[in-house]
């Protein structure tokens, strides 16, 4: 079976002669929507590993680490272990002016969760996938070890 890193890598050369422009050209917006789509594949190939079947049993278990707030919980966990180019992408995306206005999170969780989707989507863009796969496990991990209502570690 493919590891999570041979997904990404595949991915991204099948598709990187469509990316229009070089990543540190595109807005925070733009690189936190592939960003998005990077995330969730990556979730669902997790959720999928957990033997169920059931499509809605694999939604509840894949909205547990997508979530806005989740996602700006896990953001604020990777800050220290953050590069400076990193923490500069992840400002980008912090302060992004979305035309969306959040339905069930804070305007600062969303804002958060943008600035992580826009990492993973720089990170994966510029063709970083190693890094990709730590930031990601790293999230993963992190949010695997806290009660989901709280936000607290278990």
């Amino acid at each position: 079976m493919a590891t999570q890193m041979d997904w990404l890598k595949n991915l991204a050369s099948q598709l990187s002669w469509q990316f229009p422009r070089k990543a540190n050209e595109m807005s925070a917006l733009t690189l936190a929507y592939i960003g998005d789509a990077v995330w969730e594949v990556a979730i669902r190939m997790r959720v999928l590993q957990s033997g169920d079947n059931k499509p809605n049993q694999l939604h509840k278990k894949a909205t547990t680490y997508v979530k806005a707030e989740r996602q700006a919980f896990a953001l604020h966990r990777l800050l220290p272990l953050l590069s400076g180019e990193e923490t500069g992408i992840v400002r980008r995306g912090r302060n992004a002016k979305s035309a969306t206005v959040p339905k069930h999170a804070s305007i600062t969780d969303y804002r958060h969760s943008t600035a992580f989707e826009c990492l993973l989507g720089f990170l994966f863009i510029t063709g970083q996938y190693e890094r990709l796969h730590e930031v990601m496990n790293h999230s993963i991990v992190i949010l695997e070890n806290v009660d989901e209502k709280e936000n607290k570690k278990v």
